[in-house]
């Protein structure tokens, strides 16, 4: 397995702090370790799965990168993609 690193890093935040997420690694062990648990929908799943996916490339890197934004905004996150 890889850690394919995001093309438009991901910040989510929540409640004042906030994380800039920028590969699949980091954006994996968020999503298995840190998520909170009544927040673990169907999309955080399905972005779980494409970052396995794609560390073992058979997603592209954008897909997942997607997959994990659609599971921040269904866990109420606010989002911000790209550079700050």
């Amino acid at each position: 397995m890889r850690d394919e690193q995001f093309d438009v890093p991901v910040t989510i935040e929540s409640e004042g702090s906030g994380l800039t997420v920028t590969g699949t690694v980091q954006a994996a062990s968020l999503l298995a370790d840190g998520w909170p648990d009544e927040e673990r929908g169907p999309k955080c799943r399905s972005a779980l799965k494409a970052m396995m996916d794609a560390m073992e490339q058979r997603r592209a890197v954008g897909t997942a990168r997607r997959a994990f934004t659609a599971a921040a905004r269904e866990a109420n996150l606010f989002v911000r993609e790209g550079r700050q």
